[in-house]
């Protein structure tokens, strides 16, 4: 195959092409024109010869010869006169006659060297038809010394008689050496003519092969993404027809390159930075394309290559319902560890289609819905709950109230007892209520805080004041430690207040007696107010200290309601320091202990957080 590759190229092609062309042309002229005058040369050579031996069977049957009898009676002047008639007649070197008498015997001959076949009998079938008066005998012949000959014989008549023959041999010699003479300067013609035709078709080949180079050139280029090249328009041919065709598709493709890259830049921009995550798949369901958003809520570094059931841990069936052109929404949940947070999600899985092919992938959009079913979670257990706190103290009242109607009433002691329920129950809803009306504020953004100059060490001292009775009766010590420097804050006293109410009195309920509360004001990041209680009580399980800050959230719900508590007093501690722009952390080991962290902004007299 190495000895045709120069042949792949279309200048050699047109080159050996023309001269193909021409080659064949060239043959069929010649071998014509060869073949044409060969047959005429012979024709007229064989005219010429036959001419010769007519006009001396002619003469030699119109003279003496024909007249006379035998050889006996021809005379040695009448043999002398017709050997001297046939040497003129033939006195080329290449043609020797012989005359012949009727019984087919040489008489004579006009060749000085065939003399010895005078006398002798010659047995050619041309010379016997000739001798039947036969007039046309003709034939070529290769004699003995590789001679071609053209031998003729002729009968001589005298009158209706034959009384003898002329056979005549020509040789060809020189026709053929003037016919292999024309080959030769053909051939030659035909190899000059054949060298100035590659030479004139490699010149005019090059006019159409060099812009097709250009082209190629310039395509090979624009392959590799090169635009900025143009190729030369020669001429206006269909050559330059075409180059500036191609100039103007090369323009046209680097402008939309140029778009499209711009497209699938904003498209990758806008897939990065949206919030929902985003995975295309092929027609067989493997995801090529993911956004960064889809990596993180699936916990995938590596997405592509995997199948959609794969990555998002559902049945094949759906995604299989998607790729024949069904739409479908679902919710799935991420599985995690213990130490992560639950992640809820929808996932709109939609076909791809295209015109001539159908559905050829998926997108499956993934919406994060964790917040959302949380706070609908929320919402219900909310409900639930309020309607829970509510119904409870209701159906207490109610049935005392029922008692009293049946007859307690009458009944000073039992009266007084069951009217004590119901104020407690009532007083725990009107808690309850405002406790309620308070989150409510600090949800719609209403409350305002009240900020005032505030002594820490006071308003420590009064926590511990008005919780003075239940830590007596516990037996539980408590220690105020106020770091030096601390004096005077501008905060809300009162809501300050309700936080530390709430944090202290959690503290004593769930300190078992003789234990301790420690309470500490000091200065923290940031130069931030730092308050904390700390207590020796039984603590909070690891599981319950995420959710300590949900409403209505009790770690031992049986015995903090019979405490008195509605579930709400840590919400209500956050969303105040949160007014105040600081933040609350809770700590707690169980058996050992709980610290409850406040970190309040340093504010100025009548000036906002610092």
């Amino acid at each position: 195959m190495k000895l045709f590759r120069p042949f792949r190229t279309i200048q050699a092609k047109l080159i050996v092409m023309v001269l193909l062309l021409i080659l064949i042309a060239v043959q069929l002229i010649g071998v014509y024109f060869i073949s044409t005058m060969k047959k005429s040369l012979i024709d007229s050579f064989t005219i010429s010869v036959n001419a010769q031996a007519q006009l001396l069977s002619v003469m030699l049957g119109s003279s003496d010869f024909g007249k006379q009898e035998g050889a006996d009676n021809r005379t040695e002047d009448t043999n002398a006169s017709l050997r001297q008639l046939v040497r003129s007649m033939f006195s080329n070197s290449g043609t020797d006659a012989q005359v012949l008498d009727a019984t087919g015997r040489v008489l004579t001959t006009s060749q000085d060297e065939q003399q010895s076949y005078v006398g002798r009998k010659n047995t050619s079938l041309l010379v016997s038809r000739a001798l039947q008066g036969v007039s046309d005998n003709a034939e070529e012949i290769i004699d003995e010394g590789n001679v071609r000959k053209k031998v003729i014989a002729k009968p001589i008549m005298s009158g209706e008689k034959v009384v003898g023959a002329v056979y005549v041999s020509a040789s060809m010699t020189e026709l053929y050496q003037t016919v292999e003479r024309v080959n030769r300067i053909f051939v030659s013609g035909m190899l000059i003519a054949l060298g100035l035709t590659a030479v004139l078709g490699i010149l005019l080949s090059g006019t159409i092969t060099s812009p097709i180079k250009a082209l190629t050139l310039q395509v090979a280029a624009v392959a590799e993404g090169r635009f900025d090249k143009r190729v030369p328009v020669l001429g206006n041919d269909e050559i330059g027809q075409l180059s500036t065709a191609f100039n103007d598709m090369t323009d046209r493709l680097s402008e939309a390159l140029s778009i499209n890259e711009e497209e699938n830049e904003k498209l990758s921009s806008i897939l990065s930075n949206m919030n929902d995550g985003v995975l295309a798949t092929d027609e067989i369901g493997r995801v090529i394309v993911a956004n960064r958003r889809a990596r993180t809520m699936l916990g995938l570094e590596q997405i592509e290559g995997m199948t959609v059931s794969e990555c998002l841990s559902i049945d094949k069936a759906s995604i299989s319902e998607t790729l024949e052109g069904k739409e479908s929404t679902f919710l799935i949940q991420r599985e995690i560890r213990e130490d992560e947070e639950e992640l809820v999600f929808r996932v709109a899985l939609t076909p791809i289609r295209r015109r001539d092919k159908g559905v050829v992938g998926a997108i499956a959009v993934l919406h994060d819905v964790t917040e959302a079913e949380k706070l609908e979670h929320s919402r219900r257990e909310f409900v639930a709950n309020v309607s829970h706190e509510l119904r409870t103290p209701l159906t207490t009242i109610k049935s005392y109230t029922e008692a009293l109607d049946d007859g307690a009433l009458e009944e000073p002691p039992l009266a007084e007892r069951f009217v004590g329920v119901i104020r407690s129950e009532t007083e725990r809803m009107i808690r309850l209520v405002n406790d309620l009306l308070h989150l409510s504020r600090f949800d719609s953004r209403q409350a305002q805080l009240r900020r005032q100059m505030t002594d820490v060490g006071e308003m420590m001292e009064d926590v511990v004041d008005r919780f003075s009775l239940q830590l007596r009766q516990k037996a539980i010590t408590v220690k105020v430690d106020l770091e030096p420097g601390i004096n005077q804050v501008w905060v809300d006293r009162d809501g300050i207040d309700q936080v530390l109410d709430n944090i202290v009195s959690n503290a004593i309920k769930y300190t078992l007696d003789g234990g301790s509360i420690y309470l500490a004001a000091g200065t923290g990041e940031g130069g931030q107010l730092s308050l904390s209680v700390r207590d020796t009580g039984i603590g909070i399980p690891k599981k319950d200290l995420a959710h300590i800050f949900d409403r209505f959230y009790r770690v031992d719900k049986a015995r903090s309601r019979n405490m008195g508590g509605t579930g709400l007093g840590l919400s209500i501690a956050r969303e105040i320091v949160r007014a105040h722009g600081g933040t609350i952390v809770l700590e707690s080991e169980p058996g050992v202990g709980t610290t409850v962290t406040i970190l309040l902004p340093t504010v100025l007299e009548g000036g906002e957080p610092a």
